[in-house]
């Protein structure tokens, strides 16, 4: 299927088809639309990945997951992703830079992360994202509106100019109870730091524990900082930093 001729209103009458229908239906679409090799989903193995996985796996059985290995991810995410795989007919795919932390070390100091956050999320995860979705035509995420400011206004269906690819987004309208709510019924894996402070679980050097109470979903991410995003799902203006 091809998107080059997609016009503004054409994604505007996506939307208004969508708000109303589950993540169900939203997958069906896409694997309908789309090849099924063209059409992948990153995660990073947070909760409402989990749940996503859950449906895509319902709709597309051995369909690809993604997720950006930036050598820094958490002990706990790395066991989460070996359940996952077990539990799910899903082809949980590896996605990495290429480029070592010895080696980034050695072009931009030792602790790029906090020199300058934005220059490491591009090197270890924005731009490797760009050359994984290069070849790809749909890319299904488990952003949600109520995770932060900066994707309160997402769509079930977006162009990402960044990326020049579809952006399927259908947990959009999905709470945090609601993402919860369905891990309990159907007894899902997930990362044990969310029991532990953890809302929101990133590289292990910019993700902080914040405590059970915490009301902001993405507290913790580069908590000493003005930074809420990797730049994953920002567009190039914002993106490299």
């Amino acid at each position: 299927m091809s998107t080059t001729t997609w016009t503004d209103e054409d994604f505007a009458a996506l939307n208004a088809r969508f708000e109303s229908a589950s993540p169900r239906a939203v997958l069906n679409w896409v694997f309908d639309s789309f090849e099924t090799e063209k059409a992948v989903m990153g995660s990073g193995f947070g909760a409402s990945g989990v749940v996503l996985m859950h449906f895509l796996e319902q709709v597309q059985p051995g369909a690809t997951v993604f997720y950006l290995d930036t050598d820094v991810l958490f002990p706990e995410t790395y066991n989460l992703r070996d359940k996952l795989t077990a539990r799910f007919d899903l082809d949980i795919v590896r996605v990495h830079s290429g480029f070592s932390l010895d080696e980034q070390a050695e072009e931009y100091g030792e602790k790029l992360w906090e020199d300058d956050p934005d220059q490491c999320c591009f090197l270890r995860k924005v731009k490797p994202l760009r050359q994984y979705l290069s070849d790809k035509s749909a890319w299904l995420t488990a952003i949600r509106r109520d995770q932060s400011p900066t994707r309160a206004n997402a769509d079930h269906v977006e162009w990402s100019e960044a990326n020049e690819v579809v952006k399927v987004n259908p947990m959009v309208k999905w709470t945090e109870k609601d993402i919860w709510d369905h891990i309990d019924h159907y007894n899902l894996p997930y990362n044990p730091l969310h029991d532990e402070g953890y809302p929101s679980i990133g590289c292990m050097p910019c993700t902080e524990r914040v405590g059970n109470d915490a009301d902001d979903p993405r507290a913790g991410r580069w908590s000493d900082s003005e930074k809420k995003e990797c730049g994953l799902h920002l567009e190039p203006e914002t993106a490299e930093g």
